[in-house]
C-alpha cells in the first residue's frame, strides 16, 4: 500500500473499486451560517473528481442532533443527488440515538444513504460493487468500543469504519472510544476508514491499512482508496474549499 500523498488517485480499471472517505464534517456546528454544506458539497465533489463508487463518511457527520431543519433536509436533499452510494457511520457527536438527526427531514429516506444503527445494522452490503462495509455505530454519549473485529467476510472488498482514538501509548489511557494496534490487526478488512481526528493520517502498525481521514477543514483533502488486484492504494484528493 502507498503512503498517503497529496495527488489524485487514479482512475479506476476494470474489475476495481474506487472508494472516497471523511469523516468529521460537523455540520450545523462549524461552519459561518449559510455555508453550514460547504464542507459536504465539497467532499461530495471531490468523489466526483476521483471517480468513486462509493462514499464512507466515518462519524461526527453534523456536530449534535439540534441542527437546524432545513440543514438537514438540504443535507439529505444534496446526498440523493449524489450518483454514489453513502455509508455513514454515527459518531460520538450524532450518535444513532432514537431522536437523532438521521431519523428526521428525510435523512433516512435517502435510497442511496446507508445509515449503519439506523438504516442499516452494522454492515452494509453493496453486491453491485462486490464491497461490504462494517462498523459500529456509537448509540449513545458514552464510552463505547468504536472497532468491530472479526468479521466473516461475504463479498470481495470488506471495509471496516470507525470513529474513536487510535492508542498510540499510555498518555491516551484516559481518552474514550480506543482503539488498539491488536484491534486494527484483528479488523480482517482490506481498508479500515477512521474518523475522530481532524489531521489525516495512517494509524496502527505497518500493513494495518487504517487510515484517518481528517476533517475536510482541516485537511482540506479526502481519502480516495483504490482498491485492484494489484493492492490497494490510499491517496488524498484535494478539496475545493473557500
Amino acid at each position: 500500500m502507498q503512503a498517503d500523498t497529496s495527488t489524485p488517485a487514479p482512475a479506476p480499471s476494470s474489475g476495481g473499486l474506487t472508494l472516497a472517505h471523511s469523516s468529521d464534517l460537523h455540520i450545523g456546528g462549524r461552519s459561518r451560517p449559510g455555508e453550514e454544506l460547504a464542507s459536504l458539497r465539497a467532499v461530495l465533489e471531490a468523489a466526483a473528481e476521483a471517480r468513486a463508487q462509493a462514499l464512507i463518511l466515518a462519524g461526527d457527520v453534523f456536530d449534535s442532533h439540534r441542527a437546524p431543519a432545513p440543514v438537514v433536509a438540504a443535507a439529505a436533499s444534496m446526498l440523493a443527488e449524489a450518483a454514489i452510494d453513502v455509508v455513514i457511520l454515527p459518531g460520538n457527536h450524532d450518535p444513532a440515538i432514537p431522536d437523532a438527526v438521521y431519523r428526521r427531514d428525510g435523512m433516512a429516506t435517502v435510497p442511496n444513504v446507508h445509515i449503519l444503527g439506523v438504516t442499516a445494522g452494522d454492515t452494509v452490503r453493496l453486491p453491485h460493487l462486490d464491497l461490504e462495509v462494517s462498523g459500529a455505530p456509537h448509540t449513545a454519549y458514552a464510552d463505547m468500543t468504536p472497532l468491530l473485529t472479526g468479521r466473516v467476510r461475504t463479498l470481495r472488498w470488506h471495509v471496516v469504519v470507525a470513529h474513536g482514538h487510535w492508542v498510540t501509548g499510555p498518555h491516551d489511557a484516559h481518552r474514550g472510544w480506543l482503539i488498539h494496534d491488536d484491534d486494527l490487526d484483528a479488523a480482517g478488512a482490506d481498508y479500515i476508514a477512521l474518523g475522530h481526528w481532524d489531521v489525516p493520517q495512517p494509524a496502527g502498525r505497518p500493513g494495518a491499512r487504517a487510515y484517518y481521514s481528517g476533517s475536510p477543514e482541516v485537511a482540506r483533502t479526502v481519502n480516495v482508496v483504490r482498491f485492484s488486484a494489484d493492492g490497494v492504494d490510499v491517496r488524498r484528493h484535494p478539496l475545493r474549499l473557500g
